[in-house]
């Protein structure tokens, strides 16, 4: 049996929500249903839908800007409405990019990650339509790594950013509508309606949906990505290669001063339950250490239920830092008064400064536990799938 989108039990069932109102949609290039046709254009193209405005996030609504890129706003060649880029000149819909509007639908593919950016574009969304009167109903999608595994420190307020919007996990197996629900509880307040999968548990990876995975963005193109995503994203602090650049983004981890073959066994001997590592060399199109011959691992998952890719990738992280003390670096901030990308990506400064005074690995996941049992805890309430 195929899980029912969002989108297709909203056009099945709840289309009359929208019926004489003037309608926006936030969408990206895996915004589809189960037969592949766009969000897009089902609703352009539905009679009852009074579709007039279009929104992007990050790499665009058709997907063709890479990661970072800034994104113009501009007239959408297939349907002729104007799309609002909310990853240009501004992360978050202005109050004249809303005065036309009545209701925004949200219809995107989150990663179930707290640094993925469409999860801070979905809230931004939500504040910027609570302070317009525009009421939200947000299509839900399934959380592509699953529902039930809850990993990672809780981002500090301090440290919040357009990499972690909200204090969550960094893994926090819930789907994007299940978090909405929560922050607008919480903090925002909009008018919100959640629009349910039909046919999906929590304990399913996306895999086993029987729907078609479309990235939603260029660097996470297959599922063994997005598994990895949690743990290996957190390289990009470093300056190491997370594989952007080649066909294995997330997966093949790299530098030019790395011993591919010896970084390789030593990671093999640490208890990393779900987990090997090949020698891998590579040379990036793009991104870090472009056009240069790097070495390293390729990230091999061999039991997705066994895996817990932040406490892996920490271990990576020290591994490299002992064995190349004078290469490995964080990096540095974007800006003058920024906060290391390590930082925002781990939701403070513990991981940096507990590295950087070596100290075991282990004691730093104690101390996150606490916060994610409390968390579980919390966001029962809003859990709308067994």
């Amino acid at each position: 049996m195929t899980t029912e989108l969002g989108l297709e039990v909203f056009l099945e069932a709840h289309v009359d929500r929208v019926a004489w109102s003037r309608v926006g949609l936030l969408a990206c290039p895996s915004s589809v249903d189960c037969q592949l046709r766009g969000s897009v254009e089902r609703l352009h193209q539905h009679p009852a839908v009074n579709l007039v405005a279009l929104f992007g996030p990050e790499h665009g609504i058709r997907g063709d800007a890479q990661a970072g890129s800034l994104v113009a706003s501009a007239i959408d060649p297939r349907t002729s409405l104007p799309v609002y880029s909310l990853y240009g000149e501004t992360k978050s819909p202005t109050a004249e990019m809303l005065a036309d509007l009545e209701v925004i639908l949200i219809d995107l593919q989150d990663a179930g990650v707290r640094f993925y950016t469409f999860l801070a574009t979905a809230l931004y969304v939500m504040q910027a339509a609570k302070a317009a009167g525009v009421a939200v109903i947000l299509l839900d999608r399934p959380a592509p790594i699953g529902g039930e595994r809850v990993e990672g420190p809780l981002l500090e307020r301090d440290y919040a950013s357009f990499v972690g919007p909200y204090p969550l996990p960094i893994r926090y197996g819930m789907t994007i509508g299940e978090v909405a629900l929560l922050v607008n509880e919480r903090e925002i307040g909009c008018d919100l309606t959640v629009i349910p999968l039909r046919g999906w548990s929590r304990a399913m990876s996306f895999d086993e949906t029987g729907l078609p995975f479309i990235p939603s963005s260029p660097n996470l193109p297959t599922l063994e990505a997005v598994t990895l995503y949690p743990g290996t994203c957190l390289v990009e602090g470093a300056n190491v290669s997370e594989g952007r650049g080649t066909t294995r983004p997330f997966e093949y981890i790299g530098a030019p001063w790395i011993n591919a073959e010896s970084l390789a066994d030593e990671l093999n001997e640490r208890p990393l339950p779900g987990l090997r590592f090949r020698p891998v060399h590579f040379k990036p199109t793009f991104s870090k250490y472009q056009g240069e011959l790097c070495a390293g691992v390729h990230v091999y998952v061999t039991d997705r239920d066994a895996l817990q890719p932040v406490r892996a990738m920490l271990h990576v992280l020290q591994t490299l830092k002992r064995r190349y003390p004078d290469e490995f670096a964080w990096r540095q901030p974007w800006s003058d008064g920024a906060r290391p990308p390590i930082d925002l990506l781990w939701g403070s400064d513990r991981l940096r400064r507990h590295l950087d005074a070596d100290e075991p690995v282990d004691s730093l996941i104690e101390s996150w536990e606490p916060g994610t049992r409390d968390f579980e805890r919390d966001r029962a309430a809003h859990l709308l799938y067994s």
